[in-house]
């Protein structure tokens, strides 16, 4: 914490300080309204990010958690897996008909062919890719 040239708080760190409490508070939850205990040390990193005390237990935070299907917040890169599937249910993809470039046979293909670049049915998609 620095004081500026008046010996008060910067403006940033005014909100910072206040919430710097040697002691745990009770807050109540808005979604079962058991109160829950909000610690000295929570206290300081919601106040060191600046975020708004919780308004949620944790078994309530936790449960909503859970329905939103989050897997994480910031630490965990905003919830990515890079285990493929982008950690989200998308439905059904949308095929498009073309006619492979090489072989002629019928293929369907994620994406709208425009004619600009080649069409590969799967088998000559595999060996087109093989060959690099």
């Amino acid at each position: 914490m620095v004081f500026s040239e008046t010996g008060s708080l910067r403006p940033h760190e005014k909100e910072s300080f206040l919430y710097t409490s040697s002691s745990d508070k009770t807050l109540s939850c808005v979604d079962c309204s058991q109160e829950f205990a909000f610690t000295a040390s929570e206290q300081q990193f919601y106040a060191d990010r600046q975020f708004s005390e919780p308004r949620r237990c944790p078994s309530c935070r936790a449960s909503r958690k859970a329905s939103r299907g989050d897997s994480g917040g910031a630490s965990s890169g905003g919830g990515y897996s890079s285990g493929g599937g982008g950690g989200y249910d998308r439905g059904p993809r949308e095929m498009f008909s073309a006619t492979c470039s090489s072989c002629g046979r019928e293929a369907q293909v994620p994406f709208r062919p425009s004619g600009a670049k080649p069409v590969y049915c799967s088998d000559c998609f595999k060996t087109q890719r093989s060959a690099y």
